[in-house]
């Protein structure tokens, strides 16, 4: 690992430095400064040099600030000669910016990947985006872990005999199905539709969860509406008690208060892909570390070995 340099942004560094401790690599400094006309500048503290060069940081808020730092610091690394450029981005908050759904509408998932490749970067490493199509907007080699593993890990001391995972929405129902297959528990999944706004409507479930424990697998939870509805239809439908489990832990505003004052959720389980979740304190909150599996991907796309095994959702 001695040709292997990471750097980290602003939002990146606690990240990467759970990373590093397992890669068994020193995180290389990097300084990120603001001229004072507003401008953004980044400087790589570290000779680059024909070394494996890997940029982590999450595009979360302030999103456009921690996007622009990426960029610089990807424009850094290619003008220092670097072999090979890879942006490590634990959440992409422009993945849910993935289609056309309103007259003269942009699509910011498929230009920021576009910025990303002009920028400089090679390949990019992430963790479950928000839709699949998001994955064809990068024309560079793109790995997309996904962190059913360690969510099912953590649940799996749990007694399962009466447990349903339910996904909240169709599009969904895939990774729920691969993560129910792990606890070797039944799926369910919910009709769910989104209007303009925040509003959502969940109108049908698909499966039984009357008097069982349910499992809600979501890839993300911003402000918590979707989470609000499904449970709302759970309660219809007599379920008996309620985790939640997601990958990327958003939570605007005071989104897991909301979450945990329902009195029928035991459990809210996220990940340390955007950092500001675990600086949250609640007892129902519990925060588990992806950056193992992120540095395992790092070391084999280094060392030329496969990555499939580390986002199959099948592979156990």
């Amino acid at each position: 690992m001695a040709e292997v340099r990471v750097f980290a942004g602003s939002a990146g560094q606690r990240f990467a430095q759970k990373m590093c401790a397992d890669l068994g690599v020193p995180l290389s400094p990097a300084e990120i400064s603001r001229f004072a006309n507003d401008c953004l500048q980044a400087q790589l503290m570290e000779n680059c040099r024909e070394r494996d060069v890997f940029l982590v940081q999450p595009v979360i808020t302030p999103t456009q600030e921690n996007l622009m730092e990426l960029l610089l610091m990807i424009d850094a690394a290619k003008g220092a000669s670097a072999r090979r450029i890879t942006a490590v981005m634990p959440h992409f908050a422009y993945a849910r910016s993935d289609k056309k759904d309103a007259p003269r509408i942009s699509i910011g998932g498929r230009l920021v990947a576009d910025l990303l490749e002009t920028a400089g970067a090679g390949r990019i490493l992430t963790m479950t985006l928000h839709a699949p199509q998001v994955h064809a907007f990068f024309r560079v080699p793109t790995d997309q872990l996904n962190a059913l593993r360690e969510l099912a890990s953590h649940f799996a001391s749990n007694d399962l005999s009466k447990t349903t995972v339910v996904s909240p929405d169709l599009g969904n129902a895939k990774p729920a199905s691969a993560f129910a297959k792990m606890l070797g528990v039944p799926v369910a999944a919910a009709a769910k539709e989104r209007f303009h706004g925040d509003r959502v409507e969940i109108t049908s479930l698909i499966g039984d969860v009357g008097g069982r424990d349910i499992i809600v697998l979501d890839d993300e939870i911003a402000g918590g509406t979707t989470i609000a509805a499904i449970l709302d239809l759970l309660r219809e439908h007599g379920a008996r008690s309620v985790r939640i489990a997601c990958t990327h832990g958003i939570f605007a505003g005071d989104a897991v208060y909301r979450i945990a004052a329902d009195p029928d959720v035991v459990e809210i389980v996220t990940t340390d892909t955007v950092p500001s979740t675990e600086l949250i304190v609640h007892h129902k909150l519990t925060v588990i570390s992806v950056a193992a599996a992120f540095a395992e991907a790092v070391r084999r796309i280094h060392s030329g070995e496969s990555v499939s095994a580390l986002f199959d959702p099948t592979h156990v």
